[in-house]
């Protein structure tokens, strides 16, 4: 495997976050992640308990907090997280409260990334804010927001509201957020050349499902790769 490859897959979040998802798919991207060593797997809070003692601490297990929508109360979001910790997740994805967002209430979003920080006991932080769903301008309150909360990173979509990570937003991303802000692309990454497209605007994580199975079809084809 050549080295573009696997600085590709280093940053890629190895996500399975379907409705359906069934432990033995949750095992095998478990596997993949491990065998091609992704950042992490992203999947369901109820697995985190089985995939944290399955990979036995060879890969972080990143979930998802007040998903897909995000209107749950903070206090549900805090307890979702906290559990998640405790059952061994180590990378948490938060969905914002995107109403608060159109009401203009960035203090409250503030608020609530900060007391879900809080909750995360030290461990990695990213927030969805659905850039489908906002204008440029409230992109660029919520880099903002995101900038003075305390989280790592800013993270595009959840891939569930019509729409995911384009490359115009993760510009707009690098330009509007503090430097200590870190970006991930996610929804819709669905080849290399837009991984490395993502990862050349300035993206350093990528939650995708189709990465490793681009590698893997190269890998049936190409010995040389």
């Amino acid at each position: 495997m050549n080295q573009d490859i696997r600085n590709i897959l280093a940053i890629v979040d190895h996500t399975l976050l379907a409705q359906g998802a069934t432990w033995d798919e949750i095992r095998a991207i478990c596997d993949d992640g491990m065998k091609y060593g992704c950042a992490s797997v992203c999947i369901p809070a109820s697995y985190v308990k089985k995939a944290a003692e399955y990979v036995d601490g060879k890969l972080p297990i990143c979930t998802v907090i007040g998903f897909p929508n995000g209107y749950s109360t903070t206090a549900v979001k805090c307890a979702e997280t906290r559990d998640a910790v405790a059952n061994g997740a180590s990378e948490i994805d938060m969905v914002i409260n995107i109403g608060w967002v159109k009401d203009g209430l960035y203090d409250l979003v503030l608020d609530e990334i900060r007391a879900i920080k809080e909750a995360c006991g030290g461990k990695l932080l990213k927030v969805i804010i659905e850039t489908c769903l906002l204008t440029d301008e409230e992109k660029v309150e919520m880099c903002r927001v995101v900038s003075q909360s305390g989280a790592e990173y800013i993270k595009t979509s959840t891939g569930f509201a019509g729409g995911g990570a384009t490359r115009a937003d993760v510009a707009l991303f690098k330009a509007n957020v503090a430097p200590h802000v870190k970006i991930k692309a996610a929804g819709g990454i669905s080849n290399l050349d837009d991984a490395r497209d993502f990862m050349a605007l300035g993206a350093e994580r990528l939650g995708t499902s189709r990465i490793v199975k681009a590698v893997k079809n190269i890998q049936t084809t190409d010995d040389t790769y």
